[in-house]
């Protein structure tokens, strides 16, 4: 499985109605990319203070990496992903994007 980890600096003026509608957006991608069997979402809670200004992000489970590159040019994916980055402080500045085999 390929667990895809996204950390994101949502510009100060996203609301939090805003930021819900783009993780439900990103979300609903399981019902047309094959493979793609779970998604989380949320701030981060960790007391170490070592987020460098990355306060919230999301995690994507895959079954394999297949499953992954297929959702990276899934046009659905560049549509959501477009939204998202729009809300970010600096665009695609406004993330990381780390994946791991688990």
């Amino acid at each position: 499985m390929i667990r895809h980890c996204v950390f994101v600096r949502f510009r100060p003026d996203v609301s939090l109605e805003e930021r819900a509608a783009i993780y439900a957006e990103l979300e609903s991608l399981r019902e047309v990319v094959p493979g793609f069997v779970g998604m989380a979402f949320g701030a981060n809670v960790s007391p170490e203070g070592l987020h460098q200004g990355f306060i919230d992000g999301f995690t994507m489970d895959f079954v394999d990496e297949a499953a992954r590159d297929a959702y990276l040019v899934h046009p659905a994916h560049k549509a959501a992903g477009g939204r998202l980055v729009a809300a970010l402080e600096g665009g695609r500045d406004g993330l990381i994007v780390f994946d791991m085999a688990v």
